[in-house]
């Protein structure tokens, strides 16, 4: 007996008690009908959601290459260039960093948008965000700085920002200048009126 007529049989004596469907029923049963999610569940896939629409709210798609020596600078309508050069001079205190030097760019991606809402959060004003350019004349752009110069202005939260000065990182480093909250904006007006009586 050749191999196909062996393997013939073979299938034969194991469809022997196999039997077609009726047309009435000849859909397979999926079991038991499946329950609602619970409230666990849905909070788990709001979370998720959520991370994912953090992330993709930074693309990581093309972006220009900023050279290596070029400083970083961005401002929106409204805010002084005074503002600016102060913010670029360290004229501001340190209220929080995020050092990304050696990060990964999708780790990088993901750590900057809970960063810089937290400090929005805390009524902070200025940040500092180190993330390195390269040590050589010669080095080749720094990709996350790029992106970097990309995202910021993504972010309603911020008003500008600029390469840091030498003592702070130069331009391996930038400054991020935050709006003021409501809640900020608020507590000054009250101020503002106390004083004038």
């Amino acid at each position: 007996m050749s191999q196909a007529n062996r393997d013939d049989v073979d299938f034969r004596a194991l469809m022997e008690d196999v039997r077609p469907l009726r047309s009435a029923t000849n859909r397979a049963d999926p079991g038991r009908a499946r329950r609602a999610p619970s409230e666990a569940q849905l909070a788990r896939r709001e979370s998720a959601a959520a991370e994912t629409a953090g992330r993709d709210f930074l693309s990581d798609d093309f972006v220009d290459l900023v050279p290596p020596f070029d400083p970083l600078s961005f401002q929106r309508d409204g805010i002084q260039q005074a503002v600016v050069d102060r913010l670029r001079h360290g004229g501001y205190p340190v209220q929080a960093s995020l050092n990304l030097l050696r990060r990964p760019l999708e780790e990088c991606r993901r750590l900057l948008p809970p960063f810089i809402r937290e400090a929005y959060a805390h009524d902070l004003r200025s940040v500092l965000i180190v993330h390195g350019r390269g040590r050589e004349i010669d080095s080749p752009p720094n990709v996350l700085r790029s992106y970097l110069a990309k995202w910021l202005g993504a972010f309603d939260e911020v008003q500008a920002y600029v390469s840091a000065g030498q003592a702070d990182g130069g331009l391996g480093a930038t400054w991020v200048m935050l709006r003021k909250s409501e809640r900020a904006r608020s507590a000054n007006r009250e101020r503002q009126q106390k004083r004038r009586g």
